[in-house]
């Protein structure tokens, strides 16, 4: 749009061009976020290093382990399955809503969700992923009473799940509301 296109109101004046510059450093810093999902996506790598010594562990270990033991190894690769999952799910919805939208052409086999979600929905998905985290995690504690029981720790590791969970559901609750009154 040229100056002459613009309403008179935003024509060239002092105060017009100070504003603009703030508003064009404003639109722009969004791209300081990039690297934030960049590191991100290097978590990812250090996720599947740790993922990968979890699972040698688990196969070296698997032929002398009790059932219980087996159970909680898978557990704890769904754990760090899960915490990349959500890496993803913040880096992908992160920078697409946040600092520019990303273009699926070309990629036949882009989830379809990558380019729908929105911020309610990141919130939702976020939320969703660190409530399996923490049910796993709750899961592994009880298949552990048999080695040691510590009834605190255990008391803990419920109460926070039960928080999320209760967070989880007043949070699908408030969008619902918010989405009938839009």
């Amino acid at each position: 749009m040229t100056e002459n296109n613009l309403p008179p109101a935003r024509r060239s004046s002092p105060g017009n061009r100070i504003e603009r510059a703030i508003e064009t450093t404003i639109f722009n810093s969004r791209w300081l976020l990039a690297p934030f999902y960049f590191g991100l996506v290097i978590s990812l790598l250090v996720l599947l290093l740790k993922f990968l010594r979890i699972l040698f562990d688990f196969v070296i270990h698997a032929w002398g382990a009790s059932e219980s033991d087996i159970i909680l190894g898978v557990l704890s690769l769904i754990d760090v399955t899960l915490t990349a999952n959500l890496v993803v799910i913040v880096v992908f919805s992160g920078y697409e809503n946040f600092v520019s939208r990303i273009d699926p052409s070309g990629h036949p086999d882009w989830p379809e969700w990558m380019t729908h979600i929105d911020f309610s929905g990141l919130k939702q998905k976020v939320l969703a992923s660190i409530v399996a985290i923490s049910a796993v995690q709750v899961l592994k504690a009880f298949m552990n009473l048999d080695v040691h029981v510590n009834t605190e720790q255990l008391a803990w590791l419920v109460g926070i799940h039960v928080v999320f969970v209760i967070s989880a559901l007043l949070l699908a609750w408030s969008d619902r509301i918010s989405e009938h009154r839009t």
